[in-house]
């Protein structure tokens, strides 16, 4: 059900943005769908990291996830 209403919310922008681009232009879409996206980004990580939090994981920073490779 949350993986259905996260592709409806990403629908939804994608929708809302090509509107703003025909009235606004290119430019101003492709920002405020990239804001869209970026903050369900956040959300997204956000609740892993509270996931795995509440599993016992320890909780990795952006710069630790980033330098950490799996082989």
């Amino acid at each position: 059900m949350k993986k259905f209403t996260n592709r409806l919310v990403l629908f939804v922008a994608l929708s809302l943005g090509s509107i703003l681009g025909m009235l606004k232009g290119q430019e101003a879409r492709q920002k405020w769908v990239f804001r869209v996206k970026s903050r369900l980004d956040e959300k997204r990580q956000s609740e892993e990291q509270k996931r795995l939090y509440k599993n016992g994981a320890v909780a990795l920073d952006d710069i630790e996830l980033a330098s950490y490779h799996k082989i």
